[in-house]
């Protein structure tokens, strides 16, 4: 999940450190009365949010405003694939299951949504048998079925040239997926013959091979509700039908959306929402010095969750009262810059592995905003990943580049030097100044990149992610952050390094990266049920993408968040890359 995300997650190894233990998360949590503040809300220790929730309430009123620097690449929850997406469209649309709201790595708990149950494997594992929950209502009030479900994963995982954002999963491992065709060009009332709805209240999925994380792939927004009659492809973005505790009240495309409490939502079929607020505001294209200076005010919420810029860090670090009211969260995701293998002279491994010996990953590290946003990178996957194993291929001094090495490898593909572009989000100022200061190390090498920024919102539909513009604009090195879509290597792992998950638009595989043998492991281990065997092979994996340097791991991807003291239920989770979950928060004064 592309980080800011898809589903990024945080280090095991600092969630230990944070929770320790049942306790914790009990002293972490503050009632809404107790520690009052100015905002009229309630303060509580830095780091408090990574341990439980802050200023729990179950206080209903008020505006609850999110702010974002860009816009997303979609509100619809089939079309989307950023961490802050996945997160926040649970507001309005329930999959099969998700994520407890939890601290830490509890929040990576697997907990049953719009399913009675966790799914029940047969064949296996080859096939998994899905229950309802009774009662579920759309926004309108008609019955939420199966088939509205069986729907929502055929238009997301099989209509490519109409929603191409999220992953495609489903498309790979279906039985038929191959050939199915999509429900906007296939017309019959059948669809896709190996998602089965029985009856009303149960969906049956039927594999081509055993996959063994399956619960973990029907979490996604993918396995949303939506009703045939009211999709209209992609401008089905203007009228969300919902399925969760709140509906849109009005969408201006690039400005605003406005949710409002859902009438038809009924608490007893959904113990995980509270819904909270009145209304909820998303106000978009924010400056993002403007967006710290409303979330310092207590006024909004970073929809993003990538963390304070730079200047507001260092504000709130040396002000002892602004850094109690901090969260320095593990975001379980890797900063890199991926090379593309597509483009020459990067179709030479020793070109790559020029590069890989030449960045000063310190300064790109202090680019980033210093060690408080992550640890230096040297491996595919982060440490609370399974399948992690400590390496560094590319080893240098004090991780500051090795000169010598790199234009050794710079002769050995027969180049003196290179000419090539470097692409990088124009609204992340601290990712342009990473891809800043790799330019300066490069160039001490006599590989000269030239930088292109994008938009967020526009940076993988229309610009880095669509492969023929990469190569039409000589664009060798691409800056990506990632995490994974579920806490396991195959989900880290999947869609930026298998061949099959390369697409011409939206595509999260930056390298193009194609190699069998990796493809092959990916297939063998997600049919493997033993977990340590499982585990060794994404060990295998890191190690062969390595070897082949299609990517520079950078920094092992830590955010800084602000804690807004007027908002209640605060808690940091995991299972979306660090950020607050969405799910209960509610405001503390109207």
């Amino acid at each position: 999940m592309e980080g800011n995300p898809p589903i990024m997650r945080r280090s095991a190894l600092a969630a230990i450190a944070a929770i320790g233990s049942a306790t914790l998360l009990v002293a972490g949590c503050s009632k809404a009365d107790d520690n009052k503040d100015d905002n009229g809300g309630s303060s509580a220790a830095a780091n408090a949010a990574t341990k439980g929730v802050v200023n729990a309430s179950d206080k209903k009123g008020g505006t609850l405003t999110y702010e974002l620097s860009d816009v997303p690449d979609s509100f619809d929850p089939g079309n989307t694939y950023y961490a802050y997406m996945y997160n926040f469209s649970r507001l309005y649309a329930r999959p099969l299951m998700t994520f407890e709201p939890a601290a830490g790595s509890k929040g990576n708990t697997l907990v049953p949504d719009l399913a009675a149950s966790k799914g029940v494997p047969s064949d296996g594992g080859k096939t998994w048998t899905y229950k309802l929950r009774s009662g579920l209502k759309y926004q309108d009030g008609t019955a939420i079925t199966s088939k509205d479900v069986k729907y929502a994963v055929e238009r997301s995982n099989f209509a490519r040239d109409v929603l191409s954002l999220g992953p495609n999963y489903f498309q790979q491992f279906l039985v038929g997926g191959d050939k199915y065709k999509g429900p906007y060009k296939d017309k019959s009332a059948k669809g896709l013959a190996s998602i089965a709805t029985p009856d009303d209240t149960t969906i049956v999925f039927h594999l081509k091979t055993a996959f063994q994380e399956f619960d973990y792939l029907v979490a996604a927004p993918q396995t949303a509700p939506v009703p045939q009659a009211k999709d209209n492809g992609v401008d089905y973005v203007k009228n969300i039908v919902s399925s969760g505790s709140y509906q849109f009240q009005s969408y201006q495309d690039g400005k605003q959306a406005v949710l409002v409490r859902n009438k038809n939502w009924d608490p007893k079929t959904d113990p995980l929402r509270k819904q909270l607020p009145d209304k909820i505001v998303v106000n978009l294209k924010v400056n993002p010095e403007t967006v710290d200076k409303d979330v310092l005010a207590g006024d909004a919420i970073d929809l993003g969750g990538a963390g304070v810029q730079s200047a507001t860090q260092a504000q709130v670090l040396t002000d002892a009262s602004k850094k109690a009211n901090t969260d320095n969260a593990y975001g379980g995701r890797l900063v890199y810059m991926a090379i593309n293998t597509k483009v020459k002279p990067f179709d030479n491994v020793a070109c790559r592995k020029a590069v890989e010996y030449a960045i000063n990953k310190v300064s790109v590290q202090t680019a980033e905003g210093g060690p408080i946003r992550g640890d230096i990178a040297t491996t595919v996957l982060p440490p609370d990943i399974p399948g992690y194993t400590k390496s560094d291929v590319y080893a240098s001094t004090g991780n500051k580049g090795d000169v010598a090495k790199a234009k050794e490898q710079l002769k050995a593909c027969g180049k003196t030097s290179i000419n090539t572009n470097i692409t990088a989000r124009s609204d992340r100022p601290q990712e342009v100044d990473a891809a800043t200061a790799i330019i300066n190390s490069l160039k001490a090498v006599g590989i000269n990149a030239t930088l292109k920024q994008y938009p967020s919102g526009k940076y993988f539909t229309d610009y880095s992610g669509v492969p023929k513009f990469t190569e039409q604009q000589n664009i060798g090195l691409i800056m990506m952050q990632w995490g994974a879509d579920w806490p396991s290597g195959y989900g880290f792992e999947q869609q930026i390094l298998n061949g099959q998950a390369i697409s011409q638009s939206g595509n999260t595989n930056l390298s193009q990266y194609n190699n069998k043998t990796v493809n092959d492991l990916l297939s063998k281990a997600i049919g493997t049920q033993d977990a340590t065997e499982r585990n060794s092979l994404y060990t295998q994996i890191d190690k062969q993408t390595m070897d082949d340097a299609v990517l520079v791991p950078l920094t092992y991807f830590k955010v800084l968040l602000y804690r807004p003291t007027n908002y209640t239920n605060l808690v940091s989770t995991s299972a979306f890359s660090g950020q607050y979950d969405y799910l209960n928060i509610g405001v503390a004064s109207k």
